[in-house]
């Protein structure tokens, strides 16, 4: 059967999609608002209860509630009972819905819609004129950053990232100097600090908000040796024998500078860990990836029109690896290799070190 001879069963089948995309982004952002008004950790550690039993227990307008409740059950996230009035959230759900969830947790991910809805009409004027979204119009984007790498890092930034790198564990043990670049609010810099008393950690930032709260932290776990500043990552100096940079370097209005930087920033023995997102540079081998479309999206409303309002090279979320690989060669790096964590698959890790 010809193409043209399937079109109105194709258009039928489409037209499917289309509704379910559209009742799966509606779900999404009523998700956002049961993570952020903690709804979905309430319900995990309750019975099955009314819509006033949970309003209550969340300290919440009973209205409201019910109204989201019912989003909830025909978006099969809830279970609900009429003969009592009894609504559910089944402990498989939890598993993935809940604080408790740590990296688990998606329902953390769908405040992100709420994040592109805001800059909608500017990232609109920048597809008609050029340029970008400036980082100054997401107020909340490092809060939503530092509690996404939070999950990752309190379950996993000692035991399972740092090893990714032979022998690093036992150098931070015996106390190196260390740098982390595109810090955000710190936390990783103060639990590597916390876990590596002998070691010394620096985090930079543009962000002034961000080296506050990170300030904050570390003095309030008493670290002392934990410091943060506010600079330019394209201008670094000093030497460290450990460079990191997670989930920052495709955001940056000069990439390729600041690989250079971190290059000539590391000692003869250094190492620099960089996190980024699991994708090819080739689109066509992005077809099927599990959150190829969340990757553009944020591409598109916040890493790559970020560095576009800066006259930046807008490199882009989905950057790719040959791209990564090519870019860490042409600054300097002689000996890039990939780490991979099981289970993981927003992220890969590059381990990189200049000519020995």
């Amino acid at each position: 059967m010809t193409e043209r001879a399937q079109g109105p069963a194709r258009q039928e089948e489409f037209a499917g999609r289309m509704l379910r995309l559209l009742n799966d982004a509606c779900l999404g952002h009523l998700c956002s608002l049961g993570h952020r008004a903690g709804l979905f950790d309430v319900m995990a550690g309750l019975p099955p209860a009314t819509s006033a039993r949970i309003a209550e227990a969340a300290g919440l307008d009973e209205r409201y509630v019910r109204e989201w409740l019912g989003g909830m059950t025909v978006g099969g996230i809830v279970e609900y009972a009429p003969e009592d009035g009894g609504y559910r959230l089944p402990p498989a759900h939890a598993a993935v819905l809940t604080r408790d969830a740590g990296p688990d947790n998606m329902a953390a991910f769908t405040q992100y819609l709420a994040m592109m809805g805001e800059v909608e009409d500017e990232v609109l004027a920048a597809f008609r004129a050029g340029g970008g979204v400036p980082y100054s119009s997401y107020p909340h984007f490092q809060d939503l950053q530092a509690e996404e790498t939070a999950r990752v890092y309190d379950s996993s930034l000692v035991d399972t990232i740092v090893p990714l790198v032979p022998g690093l564990t036992e150098r931070l043990r015996d106390g190196i100097d260390a740098l982390d670049i595109g810090t955000g609010q710190g936390h990783a810099v103060n639990l590597l600090a916390r876990a590596f008393p002998r070691s010394r950690f620096v985090g930079m930032d543009i962000s002034e908000a961000g080296i506050g709260e990170a300030c904050a932290e570390a003095a309030r776990w008493e670290l002392d040796n934990a410091r943060f500043e506010v600079a330019d990552t394209a201008e670094l100096t000093g030497s460290y024998d450990l460079i990191t940079a997670f989930d920052v370097i495709h955001d940056l209005a000069r990439p390729a500078r600041t690989l250079t930087a971190v290059a000539n920033g590391l000692r003869a023995d250094g190492v620099f860990l960089m996190g980024d997102i699991a994708a090819s540079s080739d689109l066509s081998e992005n077809v099927g990836h599990p959150l190829g479309p969340t990757l553009y999206a944020l591409s598109v409303f916040y890493c790559m029109t970020v560095s576009l309002a800066e006259g930046g090279a807008g490199l882009g979320t989905v950057w790719g690896r040959q791209t990564a690989l090519r870019m860490l060669r042409e600054a300097g790096f002689d000996e890039v290799g990939t780490r991979e964590v099981p289970g993981d698959i927003l992220n890969v890790y590059y381990v990189a070190r200049k000519g020995r």
